[in-house]
């Protein structure tokens, strides 16, 4: 086995190092561990979506599991369904990455991310010899599924509790990606008035200039349009990037500071508490003691911001743009946030740039160092000077190295 699990699942560049034939041995290891009787599988838009989900439910069905195809659906679509109906799920998708890749989360029964206890003992069937699978009339069968995904759009909208954000102009980047048969749909249904870009894919475009990761284009779109905002979603829209009217970014971190000021006013945020990574900006924390609100850390990945959640606390996220209402969801999702976001806004009558102002981002340089291979042993061979540069910095700044749980 080439290939193991990340932060979010198991990546690679699709059909080379993600192969149908490890997507079918993941599809068996994944069923002999999650167990039955059905697994929802959802996709994103790239190209080799196809093809890496069908050899995926092969090797799901060879164990005697059903599958039920959803075609294109957010990641946090897929949880949903996964949560209603107490069922396992997977998701075909490489997120923010270039089309050319493509990657396969897993959820547990009820729509959680795999603990990693849970993943080892995936990866450990997938090192081991495949048993033969099922036979006759107990090999699993693909289940019909529609497409129109009413529920999870009625689960998004009926976040608002009513409310409505009409009088509000958005502009929705869809990053060519999961969000762009149903962002328009929602936000419509919410009562804002959209103007929507990003949201023609061809398999190739997903991500490229567009989405949450290029958000120079939602940032022009509503400069042009004279929006009060724009919200970009990633590849599978788990995640939001938003702008400002002047085209301004904020991000993850500015989102979660904006949205847990807004529950702890009105009574929502449990324990006055708000959970974050290792990689939310300095000043984020200094807003949020000035506030009385505390802040817990956790690693990076919404699965482990997932489980801090569950000890209590209502919201919690990534710098990245995942945020987890966890009253409402079991994983980050874009739209959702997007929405309760708009809804600030509109609720209290203040543009998104004076709510941003709520926390000062403190310099921060993020540098992405490309390796040649996995080093288990490179962070011990690094602590010397990690202590050093720390040491420095003092109570002034702080440095963190870690290695990408998604790229190399």
């Amino acid at each position: 086995m080439t290939l193991r699990f990340g932060t979010d699942g198991v990546r690679g560049v699709a059909n080379t190092e993600l192969t149908p034939d490890f997507a079918l041995r993941l599809g068996r290891a994944a069923a002999r561990v999650l167990g039955g009787p059905s697994l929802l599988v959802g996709t994103d838009t790239r190209v080799s979506a196809d093809l890496l989900a069908s050899a995926f439910a092969a090797g799901v069905m060879a164990e005697g599991v059903d599958v039920e195809l959803l075609g294109v659906l957010p990641t946090p679509g897929v949880a949903h369904l996964c949560d209603r109906h107490q069922a396992c799920g997977a998701v075909i998708s490489a997120s923010h990455n270039p089309f050319a890749d493509n990657g396969i989360k897993l959820f547990a029964r009820g729509g959680r991310k795999l603990p990693d206890p849970v993943e080892a003992r995936i990866e450990a069937e997938l090192a081991a010899r495949t048993a033969p699978g099922r036979a006759g009339a107990e090999v699993g069968r693909l289940v019909a599924a529609g497409t129109d995904h009413a529920d999870y759009v009625d689960h998004l909208v009926g976040a608002l509790g009513g409310r409505s954000l009409a009088g509000l102009r958005i502009v929705l980047d869809c990053g060519n990606g999961a969000a762009a048969p149903l962002a328009a749909r929602v936000f419509t249904a919410a009562g804002a008035l959209v103007h929507v870009i990003g949201d023609a894919p061809d398999g190739l475009n997903i991500n490229a200039a567009c989405g949450a990761t290029h958000p120079a284009a939602v940032a022009a779109a509503v400069r042009s349009w004279g929006a009060d905002l724009g919200l970009a979603f990633d590849g599978d829209a788990d995640r939001l990037i938003a702008v400002d009217a002047h085209g301004e970014v904020v991000d993850g971190d500015h989102l979660i500071a904006v949205c847990a000021l807004d529950l702890r006013a009105r009574g929502a945020l449990r324990a006055d508490t708000v959970v974050v990574t290792v990689m939310t900006n300095l000043g984020f924390r200094h807003a949020m003691a000035a506030h009385g609100v505390t802040v817990v850390e956790t690693a990076v990945g919404d699965r482990y911001v997932l489980e801090a959640l569950d000890r209590g606390f209502s919201l919690g996220g990534e710098q990245s743009g995942h945020v987890i209402f966890r009253d409402l969801a079991t994983t980050g999702d874009g739209m959702l946030t997007g929405l309760l976001l708009a809804d600030v806004v509109a609720r209290t009558g203040t543009p998104l740039a004076r709510l941003a102002a709520v926390m000062t981002r403190l310099p921060q340089v993020l540098l992405n160092v490309r390796v040649a291979a996995r080093r288990p042993d490179l962070l011990e061979v690094l602590a010397p000077a990690v202590a050093q540069a720390a040491a420095a910095l003092g109570e002034r700044g702080r440095v963190l190295v870690r290695p990408s749980g998604t790229e190399p």
